[in-house]
C-alpha cells in the first residue's frame, strides 16, 4: 500500500502503458498483419508539464464528442491552416490559438478533426512514446522514412512506402502559420 500512491501519481503525470484498440490509426498501430492490439507507453509529462505539441505526435485525448480517450496524429497546430476533407464543411480551417488538428492515419476509418473540427489543446492528455507489444514491433514510433533499417521489399516496404505516401499528402493540405511562442 505505501507504493500504490507513487504508482497512481507515476501513471497520471508521467508515464502509463495502453492497450490500444481500433483501426484508425493503421498501419502505425494495429497493422492488419498483427494477430495483437498493441500496447503502447503514453508520456503525459511531454503534454501536461512541457507543453510540447508537434506536428507528426500521436496523441491520446479527449473526444469532444464522447468524451472517451481517443488515438490520433497531430496534423495542424495554432496559426496553421488546413485543406480539410469530407465530411468537413468548410474546405479550409485556419487553426485558432490553444486548438490542433488531429486525424487518423486511416482516413475512411477514423473519426477525427474532419468530423469534429480544431480541438483544444487542454483535451489532449498525453503522446505516444513507444510500442511495447507485439514484441516483433517494439520501439520508439519512428517518422516515415527515418527507420534504421529500410526493408527492401515486401509487406514491411510496401507499409514504409504508403507511410511516406500518407505523410506527403498530409503535408500537403496544411500551410504551416506563424507560431506564437
Amino acid at each position: 500500500m505505501v507504493w500504490l500512491p507513487t504508482g497512481v501519481a507515476f501513471t497520471q503525470y508521467f508515464y502509463s502503458l495502453r492497450l490500444v484498440s481500433g483501426r484508425s490509426m493503421q498501419p502505425t498501430l494495429n497493422p492488419d498483419d498483427s494477430v495483437w492490439r498493441d500496447i503502447v507507453v503514453f508520456d503525459h509529462f511531454s503534454i501536461n508539464w512541457l507543453q510540447q505539441y508537434e506536428r507528426g505526435d500521436i496523441v491520446a485525448l479527449r473526444s469532444p464528442h464522447e468524451g472517451k480517450l481517443i488515438v490520433k496524429r497531430i496534423v495542424a497546430l495554432p496559426g496553421d491552416t488546413v485543406k480539410t476533407l469530407p465530411p468537413y464543411p468548410d474546405a479550409e480551417v485556419y487553426l485558432p490559438e490553444g486548438h490542433a488538428w488531429v486525424e487518423g492515419d486511416e482516413p475512411f476509418k477514423s473519426e477525427d478533426s474532419n468530423y469534429f473540427g480544431p480541438v483544444p489543446l487542454g483535451l489532449i492528455d498525453s503522446k505516444l512514446s513507444a510500442i511495447v507489444w507485439p514484441p516483433a514491433r517494439f520501439g520508439p514510433i519512428l517518422e516515415p522514412g527515418t527507420g534504421k533499417h529500410r526493408p527492401q521489399s515486401g509487406p514491411a516496404w510496401r507499409r514504409e512506402r504508403d507511410s511516406l505516401e500518407r505523410d506527403k499528402r498530409r503535408q500537403s493540405r496544411v500551410t504551416i502559420g506563424s507560431q506564437v511562442p
